[in-house]
């Protein structure tokens, strides 16, 4: 440790205070001395280590620019510990506002979705109607594989089971089904 360093943790916090007020840098002592103070409060009333970091430096960068102690009024670890508990209390309060906000929001009922243009509706009618002419354009076992599979939700061995099919067939009748469906409707995509 060097001599600097050295006279630096000799003084006191009111000398240090009055150090770091007139553009001298004694503020690592400070941290050195009251950090372990300020953390442990912190953490103990925000349970999350991040925060309560963030909470630190955030008390001693206010004690390094302008700072309202006064030793008369106690010791400045006293002081330190009052900071840290408001500062931290207010955190508190903005997280539950927040979160309140956040549980209003989603509780909040959608706008009802507004009606479907008559264009619209042509639109969708169009589209169905040609998903109906490209399903009927499929063999009979391709299609009847694609709709197991996609309106009964079946999977590829419950639908094999369902046709007394083997599963190969299966997986090829819904390859093929898929594949002219892509040729018929690519466009819609």
């Amino acid at each position: 440790m060097n001599q600097a360093v050295a006279d630096a943790n000799d003084r006191s916090d009111q000398e240090l205070l009055d150090a770091l007020q007139h553009g001298h840098e004694p503020l690592g002592v400070l941290y050195d001395r009251y950090s372990g103070l300020v953390y442990g409060l912190s953490m103990r009333i925000l349970q999350d280590p991040d925060e309560a970091a963030d909470l630190t430096q955030e008390v001693f960068l206010a004690l390094s620019s302008k700072h309202s102690y006064d030793a008369e009024r106690g010791a400045l670890a006293a002081y330190l510990a009052s900071m840290t508990r408001s500062r931290a209390i207010d955190r508190l309060r903005a997280r539950t506002r927040h979160l309140r906000l956040l549980k209003q929001w989603n509780e909040s009922d959608e706008p009802a979705p507004r009606p479907d243009t008559p264009h619209h509706v042509a639109a969708i009618e169009q589209m169905r109607q040609r998903v109906r002419d490209a399903m009927a354009d499929l063999s009979e076992r391709e299609r009847e594989v694609l709709e197991l599979a996609y309106y009964s939700d079946l999977s590829q061995t419950e639908i094999a089971e369902r046709l007394d099919a083997p599963l190969g067939s299966v997986k090829s009748w819904a390859r093929r089904g898929l594949q002219h469906l892509q040729q018929s409707l690519g466009d819609l995509g």
